[in-house]
């Protein structure tokens, strides 16, 4: 009679230990994935670039040359430096004997700023920045204003007049120390130098999944806790 007052709360308890030791061991698949996401992006930046292809693996270094089309010019997403709204430059690089690339200079206000210009000749380097996958629920870009909030490269390279671009952008990467953080977790506007502003760095996703790995594996152990301390209880009351 005792354990037959335990089947049927054991039935219930079962499902929801189960679930956190899902979260938990997904958790630690994640930390595996975005371990090995980081080791490939320091090999990346510390291995020398090469030329643009057609299609290079992502976020690979790798270098291009050109000249500027002038006036084809869109921006990329929304970020605030301090009281400025702006977003990342993206620019068409003419290449001879190769296709055009779109190139994301660095960030630039919206409106104001001396923004440079280059109109000779220029070598950049950087990362390849792969296309996104436009949500369900992302904005719809503001086409009026040249401003893109998802980056889908075949749709900005056919608004900037370059259908033949490959599918990726060159982001310019200058080395340096890292960029100061400001207000709200945003870096200020720069106040001095050339615009646009470029990356410091090839990206550098944070790794938090350990920790969230160990909070669900430990809910399951304190859920266990709970469970037999009831257990106990119940059977010493039956």
């Amino acid at each position: 009679m005792r354990w037959r007052r335990l089947i049927l709360p054991s039935f219930l308890a079962l499902p929801v230990l189960a679930l956190l030791l899902g979260l938990g061991t997904w958790q630690v698949q994640r930390l595996h994935w975005k371990t090995a996401l980081l080791a490939e992006l320091a090999a990346a930046q510390a291995a020398p670039p090469v030329p643009a292809g057609p299609a290079p693996a992502p976020f690979a270094h790798i270098t291009a040359t050109g000249r500027f089309r002038p006036g084809a010019e869109a921006f990329l997403g929304l970020e605030v430096r301090g009281s400025t709204l702006g977003g990342a430059l993206i620019a068409v690089l003419e290449r001879e004997g190769a296709p055009p690339l779109l190139v994301e200079r660095g960030w630039a206000p919206f409106e104001g700023g001396a923004i440079e210009r280059p109109e000779g000749q220029v070598t950049v380097s950087g990362y390849a920045r792969p296309a996104e996958r436009r949500g369900l629920l992302a904005p719809a870009d503001d086409l009026a204003r040249a401003r893109f909030l998802t980056f889908d490269p075949r749709a900005i390279a056919a608004w900037l007049g370059a259908p033949e671009a490959p599918a990726y952008a060159l982001v310019v990467v200058q080395p340096g120390p890292p960029r100061a953080e400001g207000g709200f977790g945003q870096a200020p506007a720069p106040a001095r130098g050339p615009l646009p502003d470029p990356q410091r760095g090839f990206p550098q996703p944070r790794n938090p999944h350990l920790g969230y790995a160990l909070t669900w594996y430990g809910l399951a152990l304190a859920w266990i806790a709970v469970f037999a301390l009831w257990a106990r209880r119940r059977w010493r009351d039956a």
